[in-house]
């Protein structure tokens, strides 16, 4: 054979309780090397140029002739072996031509009866200063939706805010056209929504229920916890409203598990009693965790030691949903049936999430967004309800955030499950929506093999999780 090289950042091996486990970086693909497939990478990560010579001096003892053809072919096939010197290969990029959306987020009211400390929100505004938007815009950006998902069997309407709830007579009014509409195109339709809580009453809990939408709550743990940022606009901790709140919501609420969504900040990062507080005291069916590292306020954000630690909690709880999930049992992580799904499934990514692609946010103005977190954001807007979306701008967008090259990503043994990261998180921490997350980096890759680890550990021990609790989530708008 000619001399061949190993392609380093298209491979990636873990050893796992002695399951020598390979990661195909370019397809995010797993599965386990037998002895011939150990001995010729590892012959090949410690020698970088091999031919006839060395591979028979090396291995020839211990394989046959034919084995090792075999093992050397597929890994060429899979692009983890070269012929020495050969040039790396471009990049291909997707070229966008249609943005076949499957979710519209209506950010429905621009006023917050809440002031959280580390809020994101550009444009939020007091109750009092806050501008609804209107049905016709809300109209409108769902008869856009139904437009762009003609070749899609279900469509998504996500309402968000300020606080959405604060504009309840839109949703009541919105969730019956949207229905009707959905049913004359043959079409499914789910809602959901995050709302702070405060505002939630028993009859308005019935009504969600009737229409099956899917609720997350935010709420960062015990009072002392929550109080410390989730405030009123007159700075009064809003915990023991919020928790009866959501006592009386899960106590009433049948359609659907509910989650919660935790904004870790300095100070507030114990990460296990706030899973156990909201998980086992509250009685919430998920609780997932986002580090806050690029807020408006740098006093508020984590820095790289607070983060470390926060990975490090996330970790041992991971490593009880792992003892959990051998017994059959589901904890109610949400980072980890993420990881895992991503792991299980095969997740490859050319861009970070479905912004822009999949998904546009639309604020009271009808002008549309990449998400919803760019809502208010000095970032370009792509296009308008009542005009249509300006498929070439967005395009233009989608396409460059398909090749991360200059920033380093092209040879990150992540890059097909991270794909660069959240846009707004870049643009918030480094003012450019392609620039990746470096201060995550390091962190998510080392949160990517605890993952790995954790998939095949489960799968060893009781691989009917995946169908139970894992699998069934993505078919789970």
């Amino acid at each position: 054979m000619t001399a061949l090289t190993l392609i380093r950042h298209n491979a990636h091996q873990i050893n796992v309780d002695g399951h020598a486990m390979m990661m195909h970086v370019p397809s995010s693909s797993l599965f386990e090397l037998d002895g011939v497939g150990r001995d010729v990478y590892d012959l090949f990560s410690r020698i970088d140029r091999v031919d006839s010579d060395v591979m028979r001096t090396e291995l020839g003892s211990r394989h046959s002739v034919e084995s090792l053809a075999e093992c050397v072919s597929s890994f060429i096939d899979l692009d983890i072996l070269r012929e020495t010197g050969s040039p790396e290969l471009p990049r291909a990029i997707a070229k966008v031509e249609e943005i076949p959306l499957s979710t519209i987020v209506l950010n429905v009211n621009t006023g917050c009866n809440l002031s959280c400390t580390y809020c994101y929100k550009e444009d939020l505004t007091t109750p009092s200063k806050g501008v609804k938007m209107s049905f016709d815009i809300a109209k409108a950006s769902f008869e856009m939706l139904l437009k762009q998902a003609k070749n899609r069997d279900q469509v998504n309407l996500v309402f968000f805010g300020g606080e959405p709830l604060s504009n309840y007579a839109l949703i009541r009014e919105m969730v019956p056209y949207a229905e009707a509409r959905a049913a004359e195109e043959g079409k499914k339709i789910d809602f959901s929504l995050t709302t702070n809580g405060t505002l939630l009453t028993e009859s308005m809990v019935d009504w969600l229920n009737e229409h099956r939408f899917g609720i997350t709550v935010s709420m960062d743990g015990p009072k002392a916890m929550h109080d410390a940022n989730r405030i009123t606009v007159g700075g009064n901790g809003t915990y023991d409203v919020v928790a009866g709140k959501v006592r009386m919501l899960l106590s009433r609420y049948t359609a659907r598990a509910v989650g919660v969504r935790v904004t870790l900040t300095r100070g507030v990062t114990d990460v296990l009693g706030i899973h156990n507080h909201l998980k086992n005291d509250l009685g919430f069916a998920e609780v997932g965790f986002g580090p806050a590292t690029s807020g408006p306020i740098a006093s508020f954000n984590l820095d790289n030691d607070a983060l470390k630690q926060v990975f490090n909690d996330m970790k041992t709880l991971g490593r009880r949903y792992v003892e959990a999930a051998c017994r059959g049992e589901n904890i109610g992580f949400s980072n980890m049936h993420q990881l895992l799904t991503d792991i299980a499934q095969g997740t490859k990514k050319v861009v970070p999430c479905g912004a822009g692609l999949g998904l546009l946010a639309v604020d009271k103005d009808g002008d549309l967004h990449l998400c919803h977190r760019f809502v208010g954001s000095d970032q370009p807007t792509y296009g308008n309800v009542d005009r249509g979306i300006d498929v070439p701008k967005l395009a233009a967008f989608i396409e460059g955030a398909q090749d991360r090259s200059s920033f380093g990503c092209k040879t990150c043994r992540i890059r097909s499950i991270c794909a660069g990261g959240c846009y707004h998180e870049s643009y918030a921490k480094q003012g450019d929506p392609f620039a990746p997350v470096y201060h995550y980096c390091d962190l998510l890759r080392d949160w990517v093999d605890f993952g790995i680890e954790s998939y095949v550990r489960i799968m060893k021990n009781n691989p009917s999780f995946f169908r139970n609790h894992i699998e069934p989530r993505s078919t789970k708008v």
